[in-house]
């Protein structure tokens, strides 16, 4: 596969990571349409295997999305600005402590985000357990699968 194809799929990748934090955009499915891509035009094992492992995880979190409570952000007061400044929080934890960085990323975006809003540490505290308990669990779970088959996928093109 070339060079450009890659950067082609990457970007489709990056599209579905902000369809992540879209409502009504299928984000999770278009991160897995591009690691299929990238399978289909690169037979090698190891794409093979990651978009086996890409599927897999994507199942599992739609059965983890769907045990989670429905999402009731908008009426939570939840903002656009709110899900931008979580999802880069997560991209930027999860580049700092691979994988696991994505979560506390994932909630310092929305604390931060709340601070500079309300401009309270207590107010900011409380907001950030709101939108959690109104759905960011399912929202975090979506953008966490999403982040883990990105980062299978860049590590087979690096490494493979």
């Amino acid at each position: 596969m070339g060079v450009w194809e890659l950067l082609l799929v990457g970007l489709v990748l990056l599209f579905g990571l902000c369809g992540v934090l879209v409502p009504g955009v299928p984000g999770s499915w278009l991160v897995w349409a591009a690691v299929l891509w990238w399978a289909l035009k690169d037979p090698e094992p190891i794409a093979w295997a990651v978009l086996v492992g890409a599927t897999a995880v994507l199942l599992l979190s739609q059965v983890v999305r769907w045990a989670l409570p429905p999402r009731r952000l908008r009426r939570s007061g939840a903002t656009p600005r709110m899900a931008v400044c979580a999802g880069t929080g997560a991209l930027a934890g999860f580049v700092m402590i691979p994988v696991v960085g994505a979560i506390p990323g994932f909630l310092g975006g929305i604390y931060l985000c709340e601070r500079l809003r309300l401009g309270r540490h207590g107010d900011a505290r409380a907001a950030v357990r709101t939108a959690m308990r109104s759905g960011g669990w399912s929202v975090l779970a979506e953008l966490f699968t999403c982040l883990l088959i990105a980062g299978a996928w860049l590590g087979a093109v690096i490494w493979g």
